[in-house]
């Protein structure tokens, strides 16, 4: 069938195309432009509309395509145009002839920029195409400091007899341009330690993607509300392009405030409202040390948590941290056996309030691994069947991690993480039981056909410790499983070993306590609706556990996820798939915010 095409914009006139392709039929629109709206506009497009038509067939090869061309008046309503295409053979590209000079012939970028053209001998000759490929070439030129590059010889030979088409583009680069001086205005930091967020040597060579990683590490270190990293082209000499950095600080002080809810995170199935307050100073001095503090408060967990920075070899890859916290948390369930029904009641949690101290020191590594050595004291009070525990640590520890994004997005479409990191403990220096701990986090994330996303993770983790000496493991150093971050459908940290005991009444209580070791896994398949909002299915598994035992709990679940400004939003229900002794089969809904990595 051959394709009928027709549009009006308004009662002057109605434009009909047949014969043509689609695509055809599209450029010769284009090429038209807009309908007239004037007796006047009519008559000037109708005089050029033969020109425009031919250039249209001409721009995508078709050289010998015959153009039947009618008019029919109307004394009223819009005139008629017809336009019948017989398109003819098209013109076919017999070769590209793509040659650079003098140090392009070296760099690697230019190489790599040909690898990924997909035009070639055979395609149709669209000249669109053509000028796209000289406008690539001459940014990319641009962008790697080519600033005298120009084209000594930039055509397309057509040989109308046979229908076939040469394409020239030979580029003359000239000399690569260097970077030159950095200068930085509007900041009161100090000058050297501002030199150290340059992320490349004096007279390195010109390229855009050094400066924008200049850039990045100006927003990383969050001192700055406003960037601008300016090439002072217009000031370059014969050898380097002066760099001109404005920069704009943040507030001294800034408050955030956050207002949430968790939503039957216990056994009573209860909902506790939620309310955050950060205060940070983005900068202290001119030597860039912050802090940053939070205070959150609900029923029963309230927390306040101090972090002072101080930036050592380098603002970003070496920083010292200092941190000061009390925070009050609860884990698992308690319940007392009632005789009367034969059956256990809930009667509340692991309650425990917990003291504090450490000092932190991470460094950037090669290839961006995280590398981080701490020194944590903290004392935790609880209460575990019916004994008052008052447990001291000082840990020692180190971990290492790395993070790879495929994109900068806060929705990354493909990327890892790994992490791992160990803990010491020890009586002769301070700490209640000797306690070697070990954890693992892994997280996976890939997306097929676009539209298909795919996350896995898994967490594990160890206790090493006499078995007699369980109990003065404090909770925040067990392992208990349950919660968005964990086993979805579960309330939060309520998963995990139980032990009973005789209560002060003398009846029976059981109460979970935790576990020495966890192993929890998640696979999640999410479907792109469109570009903001896609759907989720998920399976969760695993459970913290003793040298015993180890009694898997797994839950399923769905949700919807919206991809809004400032990161994923998600909405997602979780259906527990077992029954434990100490906990029903349930459900949760769970909300969650922010990035996958």
């Amino acid at each position: 069938m051959v394709p009928n095409f027709a549009w009006a914009k308004d009662n002057w006139l109605t434009v009909k195309v047949t014969g043509a392709s689609g695509r055809l039929t599209k450029n010769i629109q284009a090429h038209l432009g807009n309908n007239p709206d004037s007796e006047v506009q009519r008559r000037a497009y109708l005089f050029t509309v033969e020109d425009n038509v031919n250039a249209a067939l001409e721009s995508i090869g078709h050289y010998h395509a015959k153009v039947s061309i009618n008019v029919e008046e109307a004394t009223k309503g819009p005139w008629k145009l017809n336009i019948d295409i017989d398109e003819g053979a098209p013109t076919i590209v017999q070769w590209i002839d793509i040659k650079f000079s003098e140090q392009m012939i070296e760099d690697n970028s230019f190489n790599r920029w040909l690898d990924q053209l997909t035009i070639k001998p055979g395609d149709v000759l669209d000249h669109g195409v053509y000028q796209e490929l000289k406008n690539q070439l001459v940014t990319l030129a641009m962008a790697r400091g080519y600033f005298d590059g120009k084209f000594s010889r930039a055509e397309v030979v057509v040989n109308r007899d046979v229908n076939t088409a040469k394409i020239h583009l030979h580029y003359d680069s000239g000399r690569r341009y260097q970077l030159g001086n950095v200068e930085f205005h509007g900041h009161t930091l100090n000058d050297e330690f501002m030199k150290k967020l340059i992320p490349f040597k004096p007279n390195s060579n010109y390229s855009t993607r050094r400066l924008n990683r200049l850039n990045r590490n100006l927003i990383d270190t969050g001192y700055f509300s406003n960037i601008k990293v300016l090439p002072q082209v217009d000031a370059m000499t014969d050898v380097d392009v002066p760099i001109r950095v404005d920069l704009s600080p943040r507030p001294t002080h800034s408050f955030e405030l956050g207002l949430g809810a968790d939503i039957g995170t216990n056994a009573e199935k209860t909902i506790e409202p939620r309310v955050r307050l950060t205060w940070r100073m983005p900068q202290i001095n001119s030597y860039g040390h912050t802090q940053e503090t939070t205070m959150e408060w609900s029923p029963d967990r309230p927390k306040f948590l101090t972090t002072y920075t101080i930036p050592l070899k380098h603002p970003l890859d070496d920083q010292l941290q200092f941190k000061i916290g009390l925070l009050r948390d609860k884990y698992g369930v308690t319940q007392d056996y009632n005789e009367e029904d034969r059956s256990y009641d809930y009667t509340g949690q692991l309650e425990s309030e917990k003291r504090l101290l450490g000092v932190i020191r991470q460094q950037t590594l090669a290839d961006q691994w995280l590398f981080g050595y701490s020194l944590e004291y903290s004392q935790e009070l609880y209460n575990q069947s019916n004994i008052d525990y008052d447990s001291k640590f000082l840990l020692a520890g180190f971990g290492i991690g790395k993070t790879v994004r495929g994109d900068n997005t806060l929705d990354p479409k493909s990327g890892y993480r790994h992490i791992y990191s160990m803990q010491y403990g020890d009586p002769n220096l301070g700490s209640e039981i000797r306690l070697l701990k070990f954890e693992a986090n892994f997280k996976w994330i890939d997306t097929f056909f676009e539209r298909h996303r795919f996350v896995a993770r898994l967490d594990l983790g160890a206790n090493i410790a006499d078995s007699d000496d369980i109990a003065q493991i404090s909770p925040s150093l067990r392992y208990f499983t349950g919660g968005d971050q964990s086993i979805r459908g579960y309330g939060y940290q309520e998963l995990g070993p139980f032990i009973e005991y005789t209560n002060e009444d003398g009846s029976t209580s059981r109460q979970v306590v935790g576990g020495r070791y966890l192993m929890v896994g998640s696979l999640e398949y999410q479907f792109y609706l469109t570009d903001t909002w896609r759907l989720a299915s998920f399976v969760d598994a695993g459970n913290a556990f003793d040298t015993e035992t180890f009694e898997p709990i797994a839950s399923v679940g769905g949700g919807v996820h919206w991809i809004s400004p400032i990161g994923p939003i998600r909405f997602d229900l979780g259906v527990g798939l077992k029954e434990t002794e100490t906990v029903d089969r349930s459900w949760r809904i769970h909300l969650t915010m922010g990035t996958d990595l």
